[in-house]
């Protein structure tokens, strides 16, 4: 009788992928860590971005699906030292992360399309012109923004604890990292843009905005008075939780 041949899992990303991230994160040594990558991590970032891109229909970049896929999982592993053990299944968290770069980074047909179909939920009787100073870039220079963003890859994890607040706040972060392909779109539809990139209602973006401009004001003026943000020293900047 013939053998048949081994039938292949379908599950690509396991508790054994899982337990590689975290591998990786604590390992210091270059070669083991690429050793950890490509034998254990590697094949499930590919698929994950794979499945992402064909399940939600994310087609409308000028590079091909290939590249797309290479991009995002190239961004997968430069952040993957974000996921922290013990908040959460890799899976989700990083399946989250593919889904928020893909939406960001759709070329503007996909931008309007979504926007078309989502405007009408947007809560019109709220101040959101008051709540989007945040993101309004126009007296910025790009010197501070990068500096800013310095401070934030810093201590994104010691101001914010939770999963959902870290991610609320890295996506309006990744706003300021791409402004010069979204400069164009008024604070309503990057307000709604962050909603879709992470899920989360009004209430909840508001409030992660309202603490981040509070860092805003205090970065700002120390930009102002000396030209730099220290951001290898910010213990002091460190704010209550309020």
């Amino acid at each position: 009788m013939a053998v048949g041949r081994k039938k292949k899992s379908k599950f690509y990303f396991t508790q054994e992928t899982e337990n590689a991230i975290i591998e990786y994160n604590k390992c210091d040594d270059p070669v083991i860590k690429n050793k950890i990558y490509s034998e254990r991590i590697a094949y499930a970032f590919d698929k994950l971005v794979e499945n992402i891109i064909h399940t939600f229909k994310f087609y409308y970049f000028d590079s091909s699906a290939e590249y797309v896929k290479y991009e995002v999982v190239s961004f997968l592993v430069l952040n993957m030292h974000k996921y922290q053990e013990g908040k959460g299944k890799a899976f989700s968290y990083f399946g989250q992360v593919t889904k928020n770069y893909l939406i960001l980074h759709n070329n503007n047909n996909y931008k309007k399309l979504k926007i078309h179909d989502q405007i009408n939920v947007l809560d019109y009787k709220r101040n959101v012109g008051s709540e989007h100073s945040l993101l309004d870039q126009s007296e910025m220079s790009r010197e501070f923004i990068g500096q800013m963003l310095e401070f934030w890859n810093i201590n994104m994890t010691n101001i914010f604890k939770r999963q959902k607040d870290i991610l609320v706040a890295d996506s309006i972060l990744e706003i300021f990292r791409r402004s010069d392909n979204i400069e164009n779109y008024n604070k309503k539809a990057l307000y709604i843009l962050i909603r879709e990139m992470t899920g989360s209602n009004t209430q909840h973006i508001t409030r992660i905005i309202n603490i981040m401009k509070k860092y805003y004001n205090r970065l700002f003026g120390e930009y102002y008075s000396y030209g730099k943000l220290n951001t290898s020293n910010t213990g002091s900047m460190i704010l209550p939780m309020n």
